[in-house]
């Protein structure tokens, strides 16, 4: 595909961009959860569309801030059960 059609989708970058939010932001469970879920969603439309890198490690990103959130707030809730034993 020509660099010209790469560019115009733009969903690629904003699954990088996404994902990198969802990362940084993983302690806001307001910003997280859409800001990952989106760029899981951009990016397997941009690597379905043109095949994209950018794509792919924007859903990676993604995939990695949604984990890390749910990770710390499970660790969260346990560990508030296992005090009040």
């Amino acid at each position: 595909m020509s660099e010209i059609n790469k560019s115009k989708t733009g969903m690629h970058i904003a699954s990088f961009i996404l994902g990198i939010i969802s990362v940084v932001s993983v302690l806001f469970w307001y910003i997280t959860i859409p800001t990952g879920i989106l760029a899981i969603v951009f990016g397997v439309k941009s690597i379905k569309k043109i095949g994209s890198k950018l794509g792919k490690t924007g859903m990676i990103l993604g995939i990695i801030g949604l984990s890390l959130f749910v990770f710390i707030y499970i660790s969260l809730v346990l560990i508030i059960i296992l005090s009040g034993l």
